[in-house]
């Protein structure tokens, strides 16, 4: 296990080894594990990069975050501005139907609402408008439409197995409830075992998934 001290020297290298973050605008500390991230940076997606560094490192149990986002005078927007442009890029970069996602702006802080079908539409719909020039945060309250079945995420797992040539489908167990559904059951990789997730994420009402599955090599 590592030290608060040999945590804090490999989260300060991983944060200088990526490029897209001025490590030198970051403060770190670590207590009992949990790193703590002060400072300030130029742009939300400096901010969204130096977290996903730090979950990277080996050896966090929690991340605490304390960063503030100081646009540069010519980065400075107002939030009208800023909503007819997310509302713009939404249109453009996605294939859902028009106004399916509302966007609302306040101080520069972005909210998406909405509800939408599949999970990777909702990280679309955050990744199409994390980078705009002025914004300082985002908060994703898109929902997914609850209307799975037991036998229809049965049936998206077997039939992707199959494509596969993998495993039998019956060696692994989902539940549904609402649109949280549980995995269990032996598969014999990791990838098959991601696979199997994946597939499960893409199935039309998935809000929640639990991934209890085994791998037996």
């Amino acid at each position: 296990m590592k030290t608060d001290t040999q945590l804090k020297n490999d989260v300060t290298a991983e944060l200088k080894w990526d490029n897209s973050v001025n490590a030198n605008q970051i403060g770190v500390e670590v207590k009992d594990g949990i790193v703590t991230l002060s400072g300030h940076v130029d742009h939300y997606s400096e901010k969204w990069a130096a977290e996903r560094a730090v979950q990277k490192v080996l050896g966090v149990k929690a991340l605490a975050i304390e960063l503030d986002v100081k646009l540069p005078g010519s980065s400075n927007r107002d939030d009208s501005d800023i909503a007819l442009t997310a509302k713009n890029v939404l249109e453009w970069t996605t294939n859902w139907p028009k106004d399916q996602v509302k966007v609302m702006v306040e101080k520069g802080w972005i909210t998406l609402s909405g509800q939408l079908d599949y999970d990777y539409q909702r990280q679309l719909a955050l990744s199409s408008v994390r980078n705009l020039m002025g914004v300082k945060g985002v908060s994703n309250k898109i929902t997914l439409k609850p209307f799975i079945s037991t036998s229809t995420v049965k049936s998206v797992i077997d039939a992707a197995l199959k494509r596969r040539a993998l495993t039998d489908a019956q060696e692994i167990v989902v539940t549904v409830d609402g649109g949280k559904v549980n995995l269990s059951g032996v598969v014999h990789s990791w990838s098959e075992r991601e696979m199997v997730c994946d597939s499960v994420w893409n199935t039309p009402g998935v809000t929640e998934v639990s991934d209890n599955i085994t791998v037996a090599y």
